[in-house]
């Protein structure tokens, strides 16, 4: 595996992990909650899922760039 395929696979895997979370716990809330509420607050979970996507794209990104200590650059 190259070196950088190996640099992906924690930020992949967390990234899975907490889409997963978020999936899960909305489908808590659609089945607790009636009505409106069910909707108002199962956008919220959705929400986050999406934006852990866009953030692990934006890693692997940088980590292809090779910016994989970008904290060093502050």
């Amino acid at each position: 595996m190259r070196l950088h395929g190996r640099k992906m696979i924690a930020p992949i895997l967390i990234s899975v992990i907490l889409v997963l979370y978020y999936i899960a716990y909305f489908c808590l809330l659609i089945t607790i909650f009636d009505g409106v509420w069910k909707y108002a607050l199962g956008i919220i979970p959705l929400a986050l899922a999406a934006v852990m996507i866009k953030v692990c794209m934006e890693r692997i990104n940088e980590i292809k760039k090779g910016e994989e200590d970008d904290l060093s650059k502050y």
